[in-house]
């Protein structure tokens, strides 16, 4: 083959009261991405979007990401990148992820498949460490493998694939940005001990909720003491939101990544409609433009189309 096109899914980060390492791919929405060989050595790349995002390879994520791949096997010849992002950049829904992943993950099929899927979340740290000041996977992981996954450990990328039962999630976008460095650079330095307590009991139920496809655990423990309650003042109508969504019936959730988006999951397709009318009648009365989603859990990540 000499080109190939892929899509790449969004991702939910975090879960809440999973911080850095918990990570779920979205059905929707994704990128589309397509790789092309050429001959001559370098990284071409090229948008069909309007976002303005960098040219330079040097820049972009998706081309530092490409070019640790190609440092790898001595690549010495290039690529041609043409993509069409449909998660917006500092969406929350890990936008820069579906970018260092889709590609990493197309150069690999049209390389004839040398790396293992933790090979390729590694290639594709490069991009997530240029995009926000630190090498994180919770992103990546869930879009290159699919499904949810548990980084145990980020230095020797030990990534557990985990069991969800039949979810419906809701997504709401306010069209602002919040960046991802930022959103980092305010969180606490420190945690007291009686709130680090709550926080890894909500992980383990949490977890153990997914896997026992016990959805009243998931509701008690889908919680976070200890980030949201520093990056929810930077996101409108944030309470409200939340609220309205679990009197709707939700199961329950929080914000997505670094923010803006906001995400909450219910057992239900209409219990997750619901949800959607209570986020967009709060934004409407804000008067803050915003997209919203109502989607499933993606077994799959990256995948060829």
């Amino acid at each position: 083959m000499q080109s190939i096109k892929v899509k790449s899914p969004a991702t939910l980060s975090n879960l809440c009261c999973g911080f850095d390492i918990l990570g779920m791919a979205l059905q929707a929405p994704y990128d589309e991405i397509e790789l092309i060989k050429k001959e001559e050595p370098g990284i071409i790349i090229k948008h069909k979007d309007n976002y303005g995002l960098p040219l330079d390879p040097l820049q972009n994520i998706s081309g530092v990401a490409l070019q640790a791949l190609m440092n790898a096997l001595d690549y010495k010849n290039g690529f041609e990148i043409v993509i069409e992002k449909k998660i917006k950049p500092g969406s929350g829904v890990g936008s820069s992820a579906a970018s260092a992943a889709g590609v990493v993950v197309a150069a690999n099929e049209l390389l004839g498949k040398p790396f293992d899927k933790k090979q390729l979340v590694e290639f594709a740290m490069e991009g997530e460490l240029l995009a926000s000041g630190s090498r994180h996977a919770d992103n990546l992981a869930p879009c290159i493998y699919g499904g949810l996954v548990l980084i145990r450990d980020t230095q020797t990328l030990d990534i557990i694939e985990l069991k969800t039962p039949p979810l419906f999630i809701t997504i709401i976008h306010p069209q602002i940005e919040i960046k991802t460095s930022y959103a980092r650079s305010i969180l606490p330095k420190e945690i007291p001990l009686k709130l680090a307590v709550i926080q890894w009991a909500n992980v383990a139920g949490l977890i153990a909720g997914f896997q026992n496809n016990d959805y009243g655990l998931i509701s008690r423990s889908i919680t976070d003491v200890i980030v949201e309650p520093v990056r929810s003042k930077l996101i409108p109508g944030f309470d409200e939101v939340k609220n309205r969504s679990l009197a709707a019936g939700s199961l329950g959730g929080g914000i997505s990544g670094s923010g803006p988006s906001l995400f909450m999951m219910s057992e239900l397709h209409s219990t997750a409609i619901q949800v959607e009318k209570e986020m967009s009648d709060v934004y409407n009365k804000l008067g803050i433009e915003y997209k919203t989603y109502v989607t499933e859990v993606a077994s799959n990540g990256v995948e060829v189309i």
